[in-house]
């Protein structure tokens, strides 16, 4: 019966509602449109009433990939790959695999473009002003570099004539060829013939149509016979005309023109780019009548340096692409996957593995999300794991948690275990060795619980991150390997978690297409050999945008290239990375808190103000360990612990301890009491001539303050050879200092290595030069060693000043000379001394006249770069150097 009245209700409501509008004998406009508004009212509530669950049943249709055609259909794609121009050639013995850029500024915008494609393909360059003379360029009868880059065609055609005539002459005995670029300005002479050259250039024109010569042999990494259609970008390009042989477009455009609106109108091409094979002049050279505005001139800018290198800078045409799928079961409810979703993804992974060898998607877990959804998303969870054998599978923490939270490794097993365990309930395979990290939290910064549990639980081999060293730029991002776990670096490609319709995607659908087709996502691909791409399960569900992505990029590089995409097991990938790149086998420990990003996923417990301000770098045998003890004892100055292997000394950035990671070195050094005031310090005098020190060090000090103390380095290293002799070595016991200085690169290994560690640390300015590419000056002090020993509370002195220390500490009242020992010593209660131990402040016999008089000789020239290092740095040269120079006027 309240059934029958609740339908009855809603008709009386209409009835009465019509009745009282026809009584009305005059219709009007108002009152036909308060007709319809009633009868829309009437039916939305007889629509509530009478059908509460009515449903619109229509059937949801997510964004097709591009429809990307390719012009060239002759010829099957793998037939184009086995066609690609090999570049190699013997020419390329003579010459280094290096980059001259010549630009007009170091702030220039194509200058800076030219760098950062170089940079992202991992490049040697040397940039230099073109205005200037040029830097050497050759070395022992071998070409420093393999081309030259001018940044604008007029800084080489007016050049000095001396310039020019060197540079000319180098590159045609060294077979070494330039790229230049033409692009206009708004100065630029309209029409004009190219000095010394039979080339007219047309400046300042809007072009179309970006025609690829198919016969070019520069073509290597573009494929050809490809048409760019449209209005290229730009106003400004500069189209060439030559009727000389010696000249070939590379590309072709046509100029925009009125008759663009009038149809079957065939316009002329003109070259854009252009190639002198180089029998006018005998230099081959290639020119750009662009900058990098239109993507392709990226690419075509690779193969021209593959070319003209012969094959030394041609970058690898294999691409391998792991796609990861980030927190597949985790997302709120209204987001998550649907069963029509993992259909989509089971079919588009079948499509794409046509395109891509041995392709898979990469599916990342934390299972106690699993079927948190609505019904539908629930039943997406459950069909996935259905087809959970035709995916890779790898673990992130069981509750999504970040590992840099939890500070004690139990915590973080227990994570791990239960994830590991809910694999094992449903049958997802686990046997990657392969995980990350939620929010990339604990990869780096390092969170050693991470690492250490990784291993133990998961048995992990192969990690990644976009966070090493920092998220952007994304072309400095790299791999390391730090507890024998492998870290690959992590791309994006341009979705994130919120990403989930086309047409709320920042920048509309136009700023995604861009990236697809040239822009950011493609250079990715394009720069990098092995990608390791970020999404999540958000862009495959709703709009499924992370398919409509990766799909229409696939085609788009089939059309445009000629690389070879392929997938691979993570584990396979690292492999393969670090044979590409052994040299980022070594991390490098930034320092966490100057970045924003780092600082959020380290832990809370960590401060960088547990890190020293100031370094004692040495070198050995200079009075380092009189330096520390006298540091030590200012009341806000604290010294690192000691070192139960290495004593005062740490040594961290110069050997085996630096890949025991930055919370090892940290636990050196107390946590300070007051953060503005107290300094820390670290003392290791084998950091001064170790090559990769200085990099190390500023990486993660970039601001600490450098303190080494030089005397002359006959001495230091006739000091060196007597504390091996007291300590047994026994090629020291074997040999004469003469015998040891004067041995030859054929002699014993021992004798080699011991005349190594005696005169290497003694060439300052070597050593100094290296520091200085990494500090400036003013970070940097030089202590006279001689009037360390002798006054050391002048030197202290300056010690503090150069520190900028309060309150002031008078160490007259703290040294006292000690005659026994022939230095100063420590002052404690009031006149007692406590000095340096029984090694310290040895009286050797006097040195070999003979050994003497070779390391005058060895030193000379490098105490002469001393002394002009030191004029550039502002300090005075030590009282040692200048007598030592004295000798030899």
């Amino acid at each position: 019966m309240s059934g029958r009245l609740g339908h009855t209700r809603p008709r009386a409501l209409v009835f009465a509602v019509i009745s009282r509008l026809f009584l009305v004998k005059r219709f009007t406009l108002t009152k036909v449109l308060s007709l319809g508004i009633a009868i829309c009212v009437v039916f939305l509530l007889f629509l509530s009433y009478s059908v509460p669950f009515f449903k619109f049943s229509v059937p949801y249709v997510a964004p097709h990939p591009l429809e990307i055609k390719c012009h060239v259909n002759q010829v099957s794609h793998n037939t184009l790959k086995q066609m690609v121009t090999n570049h190699l050639s013997s020419a390329s013995l003579r010459i280094v695999n290096k980059v001259l850029v010549l630009v007009e500024t170091q702030y220039s915008r194509l200058g800076q473009d030219i760098v950062a494609i170089l940079e992202a393909n991992r490049m040697k360059y040397k940039v230099e002003p073109s205005g200037k003379a040029l830097p050497y360029l050759t070395h022992n009868d071998k070409g420093k570099y393999a081309v030259i880059v001018f940044e604008n065609i007029d800084a080489y055609v007016n050049m000095d004539k001396w310039n020019r005539q060197l540079l000319d002459k180098y590159c045609k005995e060294y077979n070494v060829g330039m790229i230049i670029f033409a692009q206009s300005k708004s100065d630029s002479i309209l029409s004009a013939q190219v000095q010394d050259f039979p080339v007219f250039t047309h400046a300042n024109i809007a072009v179309k149509n970006f025609e690829i010569n198919p016969d070019s042999d520069i073509l290597r990494v573009t494929r050809s016979g490809e048409i760019w259609t449209g209005n290229l970008p730009g106003e400004d390009w500069t189209v060439f005309v030559t009727n000389h042989s010696t000249y070939k477009p590379l590309a072709w455009a046509k100029m925009q023109t009125m008759e663009d609106f009038i149809e079957d109108v065939e316009e002329a091409r003109h070259s854009v780019i252009l190639q002198d094979l180089g029998s006018y002049d005998g230099i081959r050279r290639i020119l750009f009548g662009n900058g990098f505005k239109l993507w392709l001139h990226r690419m075509l800018f690779l193969d021209s340096l593959s070319y003209l290198s012969h094959g030394m800078m041609s970058i690898s045409l294999e691409r391998y692409i792991l796609i990861d799928i980030d927190d597949i079961f985790v997302g709120r409810k209204g987001i998550r996957m649907k069963p029509d979703d993992v259909k989509a993804l089971v079919s588009a992974q079948e499509r794409i593995q046509q395109h891509v060898e041995g392709f898979r998607f990469n599916l990342g877990f934390s299972g106690k999300y699993y079927r948190s959804g609505t019904y539908e998303e629930n039943r997406g969870d459950e069909v996935l794991l259905d087809h959970r054998y035709k995916f890779w599978w790898f673990g992130h923490m069981w509750s999504h948690s970040q590992p840099h939270l939890l500070e004690n490794v139990s915590a973080v097993v227990d994570e791990m275990r239960l994830n590991k365990q809910f694999a094992k309930q449903h049958g997802i395979p686990v046997d990657s060795h392969y995980a990350v990290a939620p929010h990339h939290a604990g990869v780096y910064p390092v969170h050693e619980p991470l690492y250490e549990t990784w291993k133990k639980v998961w048995g992990i081999k192969v990690t990644s991150t976009e966070e090493y060293p920092h998220l952007r730029p994304a072309r400095y991002r790299r791999g390391f390997i730090h507890r024998g776990i492998m870290v690959l670096p992590r791309q994006t490609c341009g979705l994130f978690t919120h990403n989930i319709f086309l047409d709320t995607y920042p920048g509309g659908q136009t700023r995604l297409d861009t990236s697809i087709q040239g822009g950011e996502l493609f250079q990715t691909i394009l720069y990098n050999p092995i990608m390791i791409f970020m999404t999540h399960m958000s862009n495959y569900a709703n709009d499924r945008l992370a398919l409509y992505t990766f799909e229409s990029a696939i085609r788009f590089l089939e059309c445009w290239t000629n690389l070879k995409l392929k997938s691979a097991p993570p584990l396979v990938l690292a492999e393969n990375y670090f044979r590409i790149y052994p040299q980022e086998a070594d991390p490098l420990w930034q320092n966490p808190c100057n970045d924003p990003r780092h600082m959020a996923i380290w832990s809370r417990n960590k401060t960088c103000q547990r890190l020293p301000r100031v370094l004692v770098i040495g070198p050995q045998k200079t009075g380092t360990t009189a330096l520390y003890t006298f540091l030590a004892m200012h009341p806000i100055i604290s010294s690192n612990y000691r070192s139960p292997d290495t004593f005062e000394e740490v040594q961290f950035f110069n050997g085996n301890n630096y890949y025991k990671g930055l919370d090892w070195y940290m636990e050196f050094f107390p946590p300070p009491q007051n953060f503005s005031h107290m300094f820390l310090f670290e003392k290791s005098a084998t950091y001064f001539d170790k090559e990769q020190v200085p990099r190390r060090a500023a990486a993660l000090l970039p601001k600490a303050k450098l303190i080494c103390i030089l005397i002359s380095p006959a001495k230091r290293a006739y000091s060196w050879y007597q504390h091996m002799r007291a300590h047994g070595d026994p090629a020291a016991l074997r040999y004469s200092f003469f015998d040891v200085v004067t041995a030859k690169d054929e002699s014993l290994r021992a004798l080699r290595e011991l005349r190594n560690r005696c005169l290497s640390p003694g060439f300052y300015a070597q050593h100094l030069d290296r520091w200085m590419q990494y500090y400036n000056a003013n970070q940097l002090m030089i202590l006279d060693g001689e009037l360390l020993k002798t006054n050391p509370v002048i030197i202290m002195h300056k010690v503090q000043q150069f520190l900028h220390i309060e309150p002031y500490f008078d160490y007259s009242k703290h040294l006292k000379y000690d005659p026994k020992k022939g230095f100063y010593c420590q002052v404690i209660n009031n006149d007692h001394t406590k000095c340096l131990g029984r090694s310290k402040g040895r009286i050797y016999p006097p040195m070999d006249p003979a050994a003497g008089k070779f390391l005058s000789q060895l030193y000379k020239r490098h105490n002469v770069a001393l002394s002009k290092l030191l004029t550039r740095v502002g300090q005075n040269p030590p009282g040692w150097l200048q007598e030592d120079l004295r000798d030899f006027e």
